[in-house]
């Protein structure tokens, strides 16, 4: 079996293509963000989502695209981190979670 995965840019508001920031889809089911080199969220197939424990928070323009991506603010995911919903792990290196 072929294990495929396609890349597409973020848009912004006007619907221009945003420059280092990814959505990420294979065809497991899971979607990335990635901001830049750096895998920030995974949203799994069976709907547990991780986040990179360094990077997810790293700067103002990954806090933004990880915002939209997940669709809440920062209160919210916070919140996620604290009760158990999300997942901070190493998303960016060879021993990543799959």
């Amino acid at each position: 079996m072929e294990y495929t995965m396609k890349v597409k840019n973020m848009t912004s508001p006007k619907g221009n293509k945003v420059a280092n920031q990814f959505i990420i889809s294979d065809d497991l089911g899971n979607t990335f963000f990635q901001s830049y080199k750096s895998i920030i969220v995974k949203k799994c197939a069976d709907g547990k989502i991780f986040l990179d424990e360094t990077f997810w928070n790293w700067s103002a323009t990954t806090a933004k695209y990880r915002r939209e991506f997940l669709g809440e603010g920062i209160a919210d995911t916070n919140a996620s981190i604290k009760n158990g919903t999300y997942i901070l792990t190493d998303l960016n290196s060879t021993k990543a979670v799959a």
